[in-house]
């Protein structure tokens, strides 16, 4: 596993390659069993902007340590757009890639007028293939697919109701690439098969101020408890693989997370109840406090309920703008149903 994790072990096209970027034409073959039905086709996106995120006082923008900059309602009328679980941006913040949780992948880029989105470009839907190099939802029925992570050309791929990890090597096809099963702990095996893995974090190599987790892959657990309540996660592969637990509070679960510049790690959580309704909240952790066996926990610094325009919130990500601030770009799974939307928000982290 430490082998598959290495950046130095990687081709020379996928060091340079990053998984967001789309080969140039022709587009490889993926191999001689490849089929039409598999290719990627072409989807037209509609987008609505959101012009404030308050439903109550439309002049607000600061929200804890977050500025909304902009936001948009997504709609296609290709069948199998929706159910967005998790989403990577390039460095500029334009090319992306998302998986949809019924086992599907989007790729295209984010178009801006200014700092403001407005609309979504040269979007692609794929299925996302297993090794065989059919779709994961053909016979295995691998189709709960709610978590990313990016290294490179190498993208992993979070399937939560069998708790597996899929591993995709973008230079060779794109979205046309074969996933190949990654090895975990046996616990992760053990999850429950509706509130597993939920968030994957790549931890790169190059990074100077993550040792000694770079070249680690850490996988979160929306609700699957330990004996004290808190909530499961894993250490995979790099220099010390093993377990460890996030502190679960007020009913929170995770939903998606992603490391910062600065070597912090963001946690998107939420929560819903009949009474309540729907909450969701970010938590700043500290990556030099994942060890295995710790405990870890750290302040929110930003929470959300219906009276903002949230949705059911299921990936984040970030990126730094040419002007040096962090932006935090996060996206909605409406599972496919009418009275719920696919929402693109972008905040600017204020430190």
């Amino acid at each position: 596993m430490a082998a598959g994790l290495s950046v130095a072990a990687l081709p020379r096209l996928a060091q340079a390659q990053n998984a967001t970027q789309p080969p140039l034409p022709p587009r490889p073959a993926a191999g001689p069993s490849a089929s039409r039905v598999n290719e990627p086709v072409s989807i037209e996106v509609k987008a609505r902007p959101l012009a404030s995120f308050d439903i109550r006082d439309r002049s607000r923008v600061r929200f804890g340590a977050l500025e909304f900059r902009s936001g948009l309602i997504l709609t296609s009328s290709f069948a199998g757009f929706g159910g967005y679980s998790a989403l990577r941006l390039d460095p500029r913040g334009e090319r992306f890639i998302a998986v949809s949780d019924r086992g599907s992948w989007l790729t295209g880029r984010i178009v801006y007028r200014g700092r403001e989105m407005v609309g979504l470009g040269d979007v692609e839907a794929a299925p996302l293939l297993g090794a065989d190099g059919r779709p994961i939802t053909v016979n295995r029925g691998w189709f709960d697919s709610e978590s990313l992570a990016l290294d490179g050309s190498i993208a992993y791929v979070g399937l939560e109701r069998v708790n597996q990890v899929l591993r995709y090597d973008f230079s060779k096809g794109f979205t046309r690439s074969r996933g190949e099963v990654v090895p975990l702990p046996a616990a992760a095996r053990k999850l429950p098969n509706n509130k597993g893995l939920e968030a994957l974090v790549f931890v790169p190599k190059t990074m100077a101020n993550v040792q000694p987790l770079a070249g680690t892959l850490i996988a979160l657990s929306e609700r699957g408890l330990d004996a004290s309540g808190n909530l499961i996660a894993f250490l995979v592969g790099g220099k010390t693989p093993g377990q460890f637990s996030v502190r679960r509070t007020d009913n929170f679960d995770i939903s998606d997370a992603v490391l910062l510049r600065s070597g912090d790690l963001l946690i998107l959580e939420r929560k819903f109840s009949w009474i309540g309704g729907v909450g969701i909240r970010i938590r700043r952790l500290a990556l030099s406090d994942i060890v295995p066996a710790a405990l870890v926990d750290g302040p929110a610094i930003f929470n959300a309920d219906l009276g903002n325009e949230i949705d059911n919130m299921e990936g984040i990500d970030a990126h730094v703008t040419d002007e040096g601030e962090t932006v935090l770009t996060m996206i909605s799974d409406d599972n496919f149903s009418l009275i719920q939307r696919n929402l693109l928000l972008q905040f600017t982290l204020v430190e």
